[in-house]
C-alpha cells in the first residue's frame, strides 16, 4: 500500500541507531506515524524537525502496519520556532493538542488552524487569542463542543454573557441571576471576529482549559501541557503591567 500527501511534522523520536519514528498530521490521513530509515543522518536531520511541512510518501504491506515514510521539505519553520521561546511554547502546545486526536482520524479544520497559528507573525497576545479559538474547535472536534448560540434558559440568541461550567451552554446575565458569579464569562471574540483585551483572552483560556480538563485531561489522567501554563503566566504578567 502507498499514499502521498503534504503533512505537518508534530513529533520525532529516535528508533534504533540511525532511524526515527516520524509523527505527522495531514488533512486526509490525520495524525499518522511512520518509520524513516536513516532519519538521524545529517542529510535528513534539518528536514525532519517538528513544525516543518513535508511531502510525505507512506508505504506498507498492510494498512494497519506502521509503515515507512519518505519526506521532502515543503516549508521550513523549525529554525524560527526554536529561535524564540514564545513561538516554541505555542508550537509545543498545539502539537500536544493534536496528539489528543485519534490516530489516522482526519481533522482538516484543526490542521488548517494550527498552520495559521504557526505562520502567524503576531505577538504572544495575538497567538494566545488564536490558541483559545483552537481549543474551542478542539473540544468540538472531540465531541465536547460548547453551545454558545443561544441562552440555555431563555432561548435568546443575543445578549449572551456567561457559560455554565457544568453544561457548557451560554446564558444571558439576566437569566443567570444570582448564579452569575459561579459562571464563566463568555469572551465576545468566541461569537464574532473581533480583537480582544488581555483579560478576555485569559478568560477564554480559563474557559477552554476547564472543559479540556473535565472531558479530556482529567478523564485520561494526564496533566495539562506545561507550555500552556507558561503562556498564561506571561499573559498575566503582561496584563499586570498594563494595569500599572
Amino acid at each position: 500500500m502507498q499514499w502521498s500527501e503534504e503533512g505537518l511534522i508534530i513529533g520525532v523520536r529516535r528508533h534504533g541507531e540511525t532511524s526515527v519514528i516520524l509523527e505527522i498530521m495531514t488533512s486526509i490521513r490525520g495524525r499518522h506515524l511512520g518509520l524513516v530509515r536513516g532519519g538521524r543522518s545529517s542529510k535528513q536531520r534539518a528536514t525532519l524537525q517538528a513544525g516543518n511541512s513535508v511531502q510525505i510518501t507512506w508505504r506498507a504491506r498492510l494498512e494497519d502496519h506502521l509503515g515507512q515514510f519518505s519526506a521532502e521539505l515543503v516549508k521550513s519553520r523549525a529554525a524560527a520556532i526554536i529561535g524564540e521561546r514564545n513561538k516554541l511554547n505555542v508550537a509545543q502546545l498545539v502539537f500536544s493538542h493534536l496528539r489528543l486526536l485519534a490516530e489516522r482520524d482526519p481533522h482538516p479544520r484543526l490542521l488548517k488552524f494550527v498552520l495559521e497559528i504557526l505562520d502567524d507573525g503576531g505577538d504572544i497576545f495575538h497567538q494566545s487569542q488564536m490558541l483559545a479559538l483552537l481549543e474551542l474547535a478542539l473540544l468540538e472536534e472531540l465531541g465536547f463542543g460548547l453551545d454558545l448560540n443561544s441562552c440555555a434558559i431563555s432561548g435568546k440568541t443575543s445578549g449572551l454573557t456567561h457559560v455554565s461550567p457544568k453544561t457548557g451552554r451560554a446564558v444571558t446575565k439576566e437569566a443567570a441571576g444570582n448564579y452569575v458569579d459561579r459562571l464563566f464569562k463568555l469572551p465576545l471574540f468566541f461569537q464574532r471576529d473581533q480583537s480582544a483585551s488581555s483579560a478576555q483572552v485569559l478568560e477564554a483560556l480559563q474557559l477552554t482549559g476547564h472543559f479540556l480538563h473535565r472531558h479530556i485531561w482529567g478523564v485520561r489522567e494526564i496533566s495539562p501541557p506545561m507550555q500552556r501554563e507558561q503562556i498564561i503566566a506571561q499573559l498575566e504578567g503582561n496584563l499586570g503591567q498594563e494595569q500599572l
